[in-house]
C-alpha cells in the first residue's frame, strides 16, 4: 500500500549532487517538498526544475526545503543543473537525489516493487517516478500529487496547497475550494459556535455545518 496522508515518510540515506543526506535529518524542523522525476535531460522536467529554482524566495519565506529525486546519478544531476539554470535564468540551489537503485522511488511507492531499470533506459522506463510530496516538520505526509509524463506540474497550485496546509496547521481551520491567502477560511465542525466566537471572533454561518471567518 502506498503512503497515506499523516503517514511518517520513509527515512533514507542517499547521495545528492550536494553530498550525502539522511532524509529526516535534512528536513530538520522545516517543511519539505520532494519532487520526483523520471530522468535527467528531459524537456518537461527541465522546465519544472527551472520553475522550482525560480521560486527559491517563496520556499524560503515559507520555511520549506525542496529536493528533487531522479533515477540518474550524481554526475548527471550536476550536468543537468546547467540546463536547468539556463532555462530558469537563475541558480538551482536545491539538491537532487541520485536514486539509481530505486530505493527512494520504491520507498515512496512511485514504482512497482519489482521494477528495474534496463541498460540504455529512457524516461518511459521510469515514467511512474513523477510525484510531489509535501511533508511537515513532524516528518508526516501532508499532501501528494501524481502527474503523467506529458503534463507539467502547476507550481502555483503547489504553492497554494503549501500555504493552505501551513495556515490550517497554524490556525486550526480548513480551506474552501480554490482558497488563497487572505480569503475566508472554514471553521472546523468540531468547534462549537461558542468556542468559535472566542477563538475567531465574528463568523458567517452559511449552513449549520459551513461557517466561514477571516484570519
Amino acid at each position: 500500500m502506498g503512503l497515506r496522508i499523516n503517514d511518517t515518510v520513509p527515512d533514507f540515506t542517499a547521495d545528492t549532487d550536494q553530498g550525502r543526506i539522511q532524509f529526516h535529518d535534512w528536513i530538520g524542523d522545516s517543511w519539505a517538498i520532494l519532487f520526483s522525476h523520471p530522468k535527467d535531460f528531459t524537456p518537461i522536467c527541465t522546465t519544472e526544475f527551472g520553475a522550482t529554482a525560480q521560486m527559491a524566495d517563496e520556499w524560503e519565506k515559507r520555511g520549506t526545503k525542496v529536493i528533487g529525486v531522479s533515477v540518474d546519478g550524481v554526475e548527471e544531476h550536476k550536468q543537468w543543473k546547467g540546463d536547468i539554470e539556463k532555462v530558469a535564468g537563475t541558480k538551482a540551489g536545491f539538491p537532487i537525489i541520485a536514486d539509481e537503485d530505486l530505493e527512494v522511488s520504491k520507498a515512496f511507492d512511485m514504482l512497482p516493487a519489482d521494477a528495474y531499470l534496463p541498460d540504455g533506459r529512457t524516461a518511459n522506463d521510469s515514467a511512474t517516478v513523477r510525484a510531489v510530496f509535501i511533508i511537515g516538520p513532524d516528518k508526516k505526509l501532508k499532501l501528494s500529487m501524481t502527474y503523467p509524463m506529458n503534463v507539467g506540474r502547476n507550481f502555483a497550485e503547489i504553492l497554494r496547497a503549501l500555504d493552505a496546509l501551513q495556515t490550517a496547521a497554524r490556525e486550526n481551520v480548513a480551506m474552501p475550494a480554490n482558497w488563497k491567502v487572505g480569503e475566508d477560511v472554514i471553521i472546523p465542525t468540531s468547534v462549537s459556535d461558542e468556542d468559535a466566537k472566542k477563538k475567531y471572533g465574528e463568523f458567517e454561518t452559511v449552513l449549520p455545518y459551513l461557517r466561514k471567518t477571516s484570519l
